[in-house]
């Protein structure tokens, strides 16, 4: 008869700190910018809002925004990730 495995830590894959690009796609609307950089500033507040990428899909109808952050901890880009997930206007968080 097997023994069930101890459960193992799962690894990660980052050394932090380090810069964590995260790719957020919604709908063009007025105010998803602004929303996504408020919520990118509390989980991140020393990301630099200049440094913010934004991107029109070719029919104007998607917008896609790349912050980089500096990223501290798997928990902080957990937090993040929910948060921004959780948005309405946001689609994707990639």
């Amino acid at each position: 008869m097997t023994q069930p495995l101890d459960p193992v830590e799962p690894l990660d894959l980052f050394e932090f700190p380090c810069d964590f690009p995260l790719k957020v796609i919604g709908k063009t609307v007025d105010g998803l910018a602004q929303a996504i950089l408020g919520i990118v500033l509390q989980h991140a507040p020393d990301f630099d809002p200049a440094s913010l990428e934004l991107r029109s899909s070719r029919t104007g109808k998607y917008l896609s925004m790349t912050c980089t952050i500096p990223a501290v901890s798997r928990a902080q880009l957990d937090a993040l990730y929910r948060a921004l997930s959780a948005h309405p206007l946001v689609d994707m968080v990639l």
